[in-house]
């Protein structure tokens, strides 16, 4: 786990490389980026846990990815999974640590993600949701943005 850990968090400083190449005005880039002539051994992509099924320990679906969320150093914090509902209607959003989920390979090695708890835990979960305005996820209660205050007369 901690081998896919690191490889997750290579491909996201992989990917921060092409916008570290242009610092904007007033920034510096730092040190020079190294460019890779190879794959890191035992890496993985974003896609084999972006959208994909959670399972229990006794082999029930009990979510699917949303999000992977990344601290401001690449590192691999968070996936929010979202549980229950009814073709997206009705879904709810939680958050587990990252190492809560274990990939795992099954039918010909396709990978496999299991987490060691139940549906009606997450949905018994504090939920979250997405604010596209400040591009950040907060708790469900929490008011969304809507843009600049208006001004008091």
């Amino acid at each position: 786990m901690a081998k896919l850990a690191t490889t997750v968090v290579l491909l996201a400083l992989a990917t921060s490389v092409a916008s570290a190449q242009s610092p904007p005005s007033g920034r510096e880039a730092g040190a020079p980026a190294q460019i890779m002539t190879s794959v890191p051994s035992n890496s993985s992509t974003v896609t084999n846990w972006y959208k994909q099924n959670v399972y229990d320990t006794s082999n029930n679906k009990i979510g699917e990815v949303m999000d992977v969320l990344l601290d401001r150093e690449g590192k691999v914090t968070a996936l929010v999974i979202g549980v229950g509902g009814f073709l997206g209607a009705g879904e709810k959003d939680v958050m587990v640590p990252f190492n809560a989920v274990r990939v795992t390979t099954k039918d010909n090695n396709k990978w496999y993600l299991v987490m060691n708890s139940n549906k009606d835990a997450l949905k018994n979960a504090k939920g979250f949701k997405y604010d596209r305005n400040a591009t950040t996820w907060t708790p469900e209660e929490a008011p969304t943005t809507t843009g600049t205050p208006g001004r008091a007369r």
